[in-house]
């Protein structure tokens, strides 16, 4: 599932950057968004693994709070450019053809930013939340189950949902496949 999650948002940045029909603001957020989901797996599911493999659930207190840092970064960010996302839709929806004057790169740059600050006082919100609040007991076979679901599954899920499924980043995908099977080809022709 993790190889599944880096590659197929891998895959998602490189048919967007790659393809100068998909630099438009909602393949900027989408190319984001996969970077995120790559960045937001990579916080947990390696020290998951080695969990799983070592048989061992123990983590340093400086590990756990870097741990628990980047999750709450990556996930609030995650949040926000779904967020943005949904703004820039409602745009190209109801207000057409402004689209482009409105969702321009400059603003879109902004969006961006205002998510990162957004991926910082979220963090430090839910810091003073934890500190402020009494500890709650919850059962841990659906903690466990919650937290599956969403750093594993969600991450995976996105490119399909959000991309795979969309005419544009296929065509991008198949010049991108095109192209490696064509330097194959030539390569093979100059070898021989």
């Amino acid at each position: 599932m993790y190889l599944t999650t880096v590659l197929g948002n891998l895959l998602i940045i490189l048919a967007v950057s790659s393809d100068s029909h998909l630099h438009t603001p909602m393949y900027f957020f989408l190319s984001n968004l996969s970077l995120v989901d790559i960045c937001f797996t990579s916080t947990i599911i390696p020290k998951m693994l080695v969990n799983i493999q070592t048989h061992s659930k123990a983590i340093t207190y400086t590990g756990c709070i870097i741990q628990m840092y980047f999750v709450t970064m990556f996930g609030g960010w995650d949040n926000c450019l779904l967020t943005v996302m949904a703004y820039d839709r409602y745009v190209a929806i109801c207000q057409p053809l402004q689209y482009m004057v409105i969702m321009n790169p400059q603003f879109c740059g902004l969006l961006l930013l205002l998510s990162w600050i957004i991926i910082v006082s979220l963090f430090y919100g839910t810091v003073l939340g934890v500190y402020l609040s009494s500890a709650s007991t919850h059962g841990s076979q659906s903690s466990a189950v919650t937290s599956v679901m969403y750093t594993v599954v969600a991450p995976m899920l996105n490119p399909f949902i959000y991309s795979l499924r969309n005419r544009d980043i296929k065509g991008a995908l198949k010049k991108v496949g095109g192209m490696a099977s064509t330097e194959k080809k030539i390569l093979l022709r100059l070898t021989t």
